[in-house]
Parts: C-alpha cells; sequence; structure tokens
C-alpha cells in the first residue's frame, strides 16, 4: 500500500510526485511555523518544478477542505462516540484538532493537489525534465 511509486507514498512522505525521490518541503518539520509551506523550487532528484505555474496551489485550498472535515468528523467519532463525552465537549474536541493538525492539513492539502496533475515516472531521475 505505502510503497513508492503510489499517489498514497507521495502525499504521506512530501516527496516528488514524478519521481517519488526529491522532499517537496524543505524542511521535515509541519510545526515550525515560518517553513510550513516553504518548498524547494525543483525536486533535487529529477528537476520536475513543483510550482507548475503562478498561484498553482490556491487549489489546495479546496482539498484542505475535505481534508479538515474529515478530521473534524473523526475528532467527532473519537470524542462523542468512544469517549463518551458530551456535545459541546466534542465540539471543543474538533476546534483542538484542527488548530492542532493545521500545519499537517495544509501539507497534506497541497500534496494532493500537486498529485492530482503530475504522473508518476519511475524514469523520470534525470534532471533534464524539469
Amino acid at each position: 500500500m505505502l510503497k513508492k511509486g503510489s499517489k498514497i507514498y507521495s502525499i504521506l512522505t512530501g516527496t516528488c510526485p514524478k519521481c517519488n525521490e526529491g522532499k517537496m518541503y524543505r524542511t521535515k518539520n509541519a510545526y515550525n511555523p515560518s517553513e510550513t509551506l516553504k518548498m524547494h523550487e525543483h525536486c533535487s532528484a529529477c528537476g520536475f518544478k513543483f510550482q507548475i505555474e503562478p498561484s498553482f496551489f490556491y487549489g489546495a485550498m479546496y482539498v484542505s477542505y475535505g481534508v479538515g472535515i474529515a478530521f473534524a468528523v473523526a475528532a467527532f467519532v473519537i470524542s462523542y462516540l468512544f469517549i463518551g463525552t458530551t456535545l459541546k465537549t466534542s465540539f471543543y474536541a474538533i476546534i483542538g484538532t484542527l488548530v492542532a493538525f493545521m500545519p499537517v492539513i495544509m501539507r497534506v492539502s497541497r500534496n494532493i493537489w500537486i498529485n492530482l496533475f503530475v504522473k508518476y515516472n519511475p524514469s523520470a531521475t534525470n534532471k533534464s525534465e524539469a
């Protein structure tokens, strides 16, 4: 399931969608506020340009909404159904979850967005395909 060459691998690891080798983000830590969305300009392995066009990642905001809903539903199910808290406490759990996981949600949304448009190419390890 989580093997190199799959979209899931690229999305969850933050690697280049074209070669699954180079890292997309400058730092691995999503919780560094000044570095959360800072990306390399090109893939270090295949030379793929991550910013496909100006403002390319604005579309990730739409994906972010869906990913945020998934996190919110998970927080509700865990707090209300499994733990048995009140609705008010479940609401606080949802808010806390969304705030705590905001950097992760933003990165995963970008990863999903770019993987919608870029196909994996196992032979894309030469720098000439930038």
